[in-house]
């Protein structure tokens, strides 16, 4: 059974070619990737593995998924599009060549999605990730075609959710507290940060997760200051800062719950940044609502931090996208330009470090038109075991 209806995938390809005709284009080109796999899924319910895959868009008319030419009958299982055509442009990174095997090129993808409609302007969806051998045989096989950027034309409809990704959302978060209880059951000094992880990814398969909703985080002591980074063989120890980021993916939709914590008693001086840490995350709660300028949460949030005096702990903040990625668009900063709409879905990510130890709280956020849904709550709170 799928998690999300037939008829919700055939609602967001017309929503698509909408946007693609009012950008004045004449069609789409989606790419996505095993890592940042959400695009293409988004569209057809085929999660790609190992190769990559794209979808051609034609501005009116039936789509086409394509994919590399190991994963014919696994898409064929999967997904909702049916018109498929395989490319060795979207192999595994190794370039097998494929010998033998019937594969199509640009112009055949083309035809069959656009008949004798003529392609003039193609736009190019999961443009940072869209490798060089796809952008090459786009020009060398579609000469005289206009190729432009185009992300916005579908990630403006992942940016507000349907209650049925509302739905699925709130799972994940849900498996992901379940882990953390798990984690905060078992751990003790002398296990490892990848022990831990461990913990995390038995909870998660064992509650429902089809899969880790991103790259599992534990670290402890100095390693916490890194914002992005990998657990390791590091042990726990007593009276330092653990901190943990789980997250489980359901049916797409991924999560992440984060809070440092520790075994026995914090020193004063980090305790008094983890308290403040978790001020300022449900300050952020209180700043969002709907019809709100993302840019002004952002300044009223630094502005906070700034009276505070803890400005010169703040790395960055205080809100991404999450759904299908557990970090998408939009991003929020002082820069961003978008208002907050109803059903829009933001991670609440509070990160502070000083020279030797950082922290992280995080959560998920559903916008309302007065406020804010949290989507986990509960771990907003001191954790010394």
């Amino acid at each position: 059974m799928q998690a999300i209806a037939k008829a919700e995938y055939k609602e967001r390809l017309e929503k698509l070619q909408r946007n693609i005709r009012q950008a004045g284009l004449d069609a789409a080109l989606v790419h996505s990737n095993e890592a940042d796999f959400a695009n293409v899924r988004y569209l057809t319910d085929y999660w790609p593995t190992f190769e990559s895959a794209g979808v051609f868009v034609p501005a009116n008319g039936k789509p086409v998924l394509i994919i590399g030419p190991e994963s014919e009958a696994y898409a064929q299982g999967r997904s909702v599009i049916p018109d498929i055509a395989m490319m060795v442009e979207y192999r595994e990174s190794a370039d097998p060549e494929y010998p033998g095997i019937p594969v199509a090129n640009y112009k055949d993808v083309v035809r069959k999605a656009m008949g004798r409609r003529g392609l003039k302007k193609l736009g190019l969806v999961g443009f940072s990730i869209m490798p060089l051998p796809v952008y090459f045989s786009l020009q060398r096989e579609l000469p005289g075609v206009k190729l432009v950027k185009a992300d916005d034309t579908l990630t403006s409809l992942r940016a507000s959710k349907s209650a049925n990704e509302i739905r699925l959302m709130k799972k994940a978060y849900k498996i992901s507290e379940k882990a953390i209880e798990a984690i905060l059951a078992e751990m003790k000094p002398g296990m490892t940060e990848l022990q831990v992880i461990g913990i995390a990814q038995r909870e998660i398969y064992k509650h429902g997760g089809e899969y880790e909703g991103h790259a599992l985080y534990c670290f402890s002591g100095p390693g916490t200051k890194h914002a992005i980074s990998r657990p390791t063989h590091t042990k726990l120890k007593r009276n330092e800062i653990i901190q943990l980021n789980i997250g489980a993916r359901v049916g797409g939709y991924s999560s992440s719950v984060g809070l440092p914590c520790s075994i026995g008693k914090l020193p004063s001086r980090k305790k008094r940044l983890v308290e403040f840490g978790l001020e300022a995350h449900i300050k952020t709660f209180e700043l969002m609502r709907g019809g709100k300028p993302a840019a002004e949460v952002v300044r009223e949030y630094e502005e906070w931090v700034e009276r505070r005096g803890f400005r010169k702990y703040m790395l960055y903040g205080p809100c991404h996208g999450i759904g299908m990625m557990e970090v998408e668009r939009p991003w929020m900063e002082s820069t961003s330009t978008y208002t907050l709409q109803e059903n829009m879905t933001f991670q609440v990510d509070t990160f502070f470090q000083d020279k030797d130890f950082g922290l992280r709280w995080e959560n998920g956020a559903r916008i309302t038109k007065t406020g804010v849904e949290r989507l986990s709550k509960q771990f907003q709170r001191i954790v010394e075991l």
